[in-house]
C-alpha cells in the first residue's frame, strides 16, 4: 500500500494505491485533506498499511472496521481520509476482479446520468451572471451564484482592497453588509435569467443562526434550490431551529468528517441536503450506508466536489449518486488539462451531466511519472482556511 501525491492544479491530492498478490490488479482511491496531506500520508505510511497489508482485498467491511477501532480514538478527519483511500482502493479492486463498474455492484443505475451544479463567481453582479450564463450555454440547468464585496469579499468571489478604509483590518469580511447585498444578487440573476434554472448560493460558515434565518427569508422570492453550509460546524446543534425558520433548502455537512456525526446530522432532522463526501467520512463503504438512510429520512445529496478532491473521489461520488434514489444534487468541478494527464479517465462534464466510467472499478487510473512533476506546497491551503477577519480584525470561519 502507497501514498502518492500531486498537485496537478496547486491543491495537493493524496491517492492510495493497493497493490494485490495478483500481478497487475491494484486499486485506488481518494484520501485527500488538503490542509494536512502530510498526516494522512503519516497516518496510511506508518500506522493503517500494517493492518491491512496481508488481508485478503474482498474483506471490506472487516477491513475498514479495524482500521477505524484500531486507533481507539476514532474519527477526525486525518484518519477517515487515510481510511476512505483504503476503502475506495479495495471497491475499485472488486470491480476490477468482478468486470464491473463499482455502481453495477452497487445495484446498478437509478437514473441515467447524474446532473451537476457549477460554480459563476465574479467581482460585480452583472460579472458572475456573465458567467453564469455561459454556465446555462453549455448545458447546465443547475448554478452556484457568489459575488464579490468590500474588503475581502465574499467566499468564492475577489474583493476590492482597502473596502473598510478606516477599519483596523481594511480588507476584512462583514457580515451585515454581506447580508444587505446577497439578495440583489439574486434578484438580479432572476430577472436576467429567468426561472430555468435552479440557483444556489454557498454561505461558507459564517454566519449566526439568526442571521442564517434572516438570509433564508431574505432569498425566499428567489426560489433557491438550496443555501448552503449557513452556519459553523461548531454549531450544527442549531441546525433543526434554522432549517425549521428557513423558506429555503439547507444543504450542510462538507466539513463532516465521520459517520457518526454524518448520521447524527440525517435523523437530528437540520437539513434538507447532505453535503458530505466519500473522501472525507471513511470511504465508500459508510457513504452507501449514510445514502440508504437518506432516502429513508426524506433527506438528498448534494456531495462535495471541488478541485481538492481528486477524480478517484469523484468516482466514487458518481457511483452512488448514479445508485442511490435519493440523489439530489452533485457538485463539479472542470480539471486542469495536467490532472487528465496525471488522471487517464478523469470525468467530464456533457451538457451539465456526469456519468460514471463503464470500465470495471472506478475507470480512473493513475500516471504516477506525471504526478510525480507536480509537487505539492505546504501550507498555502492552511493559510487560505485562516485569511478571514472581520473590519475590526476579528478572525472569522472561512
Amino acid at each position: 500500500m502507497r501514498a502518492i501525491v500531486t498537485a496537478p492544479e496547486g491543491m495537493p491530492l493524496v491517492v492510495v494505491r493497493v497493490d494485490t498478490s495478483d500481478d497487475g490488479l491494484y486499486g485506488l482511491g481518494c484520501a485527500t485533506f488538503t490542509q494536512r496531506y502530510a498526516a494522512v500520508v503519516a497516518a496510511l505510511e506508518e500506522h493503517v498499511a500494517p493492518l491491512v497489508i496481508g488481508r485478503h482485498p474482498s474483506d471490506i467491511e472487516d477491513i475498514t472496521r479495524q482500521v477505524h477501532y484500531s486507533s481507539y480514538w476514532r474519527n477526525g478527519p486525518v484518519l477517515n481520509n487515510a481510511l476512505s483511500g483504503v476503502d475506495q482502493a479495495l471497491w475499485d479492486i472488486a470491480g476490477k476482479r468482478a468486470g464491473m463498474p463499482v455502481h453495477e455492484l452497487l445495484g446498478g443505475r437509478c437514473r441515467a446520468a447524474v446532473e451537476v451544479y457549477s460554480h459563476a463567481a465574479g467581482a460585480t453582479v452583472q460579472d458572475t451572471l456573465d458567467q453564469a450564463q455561459q454556465l446555462i450555454a453549455e448545458g447546465y440547468r443547475n448554478v452556484r451564484l457568489q459575488v464579490g464585496g468590500p474588503g475581502l469579499g465574499t467566499y468564492g468571489a475577489p474583493g476590492s482592497p482597502g473596502g473598510y478604509p478606516r477599519s483596523p483590518h481594511p480588507d476584512g469580511w462583514d457580515a451585515e453588509q454581506y447580508l444587505r447585498a446577497t439578495p440583489g444578487l439574486f434578484e438580479a440573476a432572476r430577472a436576467r435569467l429567468g426561472e430555468g434554472v435552479n440557483l444556489m448560493h454557498d454561505v461558507h460558515s459564517r454566519l449566526t443562526p439568526k442571521q442564517a434565518v434572516v438570509l433564508a427569508r431574505a432569498l425566499e422570492p428567489y426560489r433557491l434550490s438550496f443555501l448552503e453550509d449557513v452556519i459553523a460546524p461548531e454549531l450544527y446543534d442549531r441546525l433543526p431551529e434554522v432549517r425549521v425558520a428557513s423558506p429555503v433548502p439547507i444543504a450542510v455537512g462538507e466539513q463532516i468528517g465521520s459517520l457518526p456525526e454524518a448520521a447524527r446530522l440525517i435523523r437530528g432532522g437540520g437539513v434538507d441536503l447532505v453535503r458530505f463526501h466519500t473522501s472525507s467520512i471513511g470511504g465508500l463503504t459508510p457513504t452507501r450506508k449514510l445514502a440508504a438512510m437518506c432516502e429513508l429520512a426524506g433527506v438528498r445529496t448534494a456531495f462535495h466536489s471541488p478541485g481538492d478532491i481528486s477524480p478517484v473521489g469523484v468516482a466514487a461520488n458518481l457511483a452512488v449518486d448514479i445508485s442511490t434514489p435519493a440523489f439530489g444534487y452533485q457538485e463539479s468541478h472542470a480539471y486542469n488539462d495536467a490532472t487528465h494527464e496525471v488522471f487517464p479517465g478523469t470525468r467530464v462534464v456533457t451538457d451539465g451531466h456526469l456519468t460514471p466510467s463503464q470500465k470495471p472499478g472506478w475507470g480512473v487510473d493513475l500516471d504516477e511519472k506525471a504526478a510525480s512533476r507536480f509537487t505539492p506546497t505546504k501550507f498555502l491551503f492552511e493559510q487560505w482556511a485562516t485569511r478571514v477577519r472581520r473590519p475590526d480584525g476579528g478572525l472569522e470561519a472561512p
